[in-house]
């Protein structure tokens, strides 16, 4: 046997949207799971022109990203997982994809459903989600991540009505679609109180509610679900590993910048946040 297998980081594969600024997508996820321990791989599926004032275009990739994602194929074994988020493909190229995850079969599995960036020009509407959500869950394992927004889309839900509906509703949508459990995110949600839950087929957990925090940030949702993938590649269980991302995310809140001076916020890196915490202690 080889031993340097045994210490390998795991792989953390992502699949997602290229902003060039890096407050999101790919680049943000990269930043997250390098910080957690693992060795970051990343298959664009959008490419955008977009910056820390707003995203004004999001096109597909030039790229064949199955062919990218077959050449990483002989990498992807042992503890590995894979991250979805941000996809500009068509059906056809999008179900391939499918059918090459659905073969490679990656133990950990969480997709960042996104109908638009936060700030600028959307892509999807819930009719998309449904139908990229009909060829990726039934392969069965994935944690799903959407907001309130996301998931009402996907529920087929008026704008207007978001806010009241129940979690029931917002969640039963993606698990008759085959999705494993459903961690409907809580910012999107009014009060002064931000309460993720984790939704199965037995039922709601909520998980530890906290003050909301002022101000935006870019990339909330990215660092989220990468930062779960990461925490679950290390041996977190999947309930502990939301709990730990929401904590991890507020904690990072105070620090975020905007690199500049221009834009909205975004998380600052792993070094910037020791640097302050060991200018603290001094």
């Amino acid at each position: 046997m080889d031993d340097s297998r045994l210490s390998a980081p795991p792989v953390a594969l992502c699949l997602g949207g290229m902003d060039p600024s890096g407050g999101a997508g790919l680049l943000r996820d990269a930043l997250a799971l390098a910080e957690l321990g693992c060795q970051p791989m990343a298959v664009s599926l959008a490419e955008t022109l977009q910056n820390g004032l707003a995203c004004t275009r999001i096109e597909a990739p030039g790229m064949d990203p199955v062919q990218r994602l077959e050449t990483l194929a002989p990498h992807l074994a042992g503890r590995w997982g894979v991250k979805l988020s941000l996809c500009a493909l068509e059906a056809g190229p999008f179900r391939r994809l499918c059918a090459t995850l659905r073969h490679l079969a990656p133990p950990v599995r969480i997709w960042d459903p996104i109908l638009a960036p936060s700030a600028g020009v959307g892509l999807h509407d819930g009719g998309d989600l449904r139908r990229m959500a009909a060829d990726l869950l039934p392969m069965g394992g994935w944690v799903v991540s959407p907001n309130r927004g996301e998931a009402a889309a996907f529920a087929g839900l008026p704008p207007e009505a978001i806010q009241g509906a129940a979690p029931e509703r917002l969640a039963t949508p993606w698990l008759e679609a085959g999705a494993a459990a459903v961690w409907l995110k809580g910012g999107h949600a009014p009060g002064d109180l931000i309460q993720d839950l984790w939704i199965t087929r037995e039922g709601i957990e909520r998980l530890e509610a906290a003050p909301r925090l002022p101000g935006q940030r870019r990339g909330t949702g990215c660092l989220l679900s990468a930062t779960w993938l990461g925490l679950r590649l290390g041996g977190l269980e999947d309930r502990a590993a939301a709990r730990e991302s929401a904590r991890r995310l507020r904690e990072s809140w105070a620090l975020a910048f905007t690199p500049g001076g221009a834009g909205r916020p975004m998380f600052a890196p792993m070094a910037l946040r020791s640097a302050s915490a060991a200018g603290e202690a001094r």
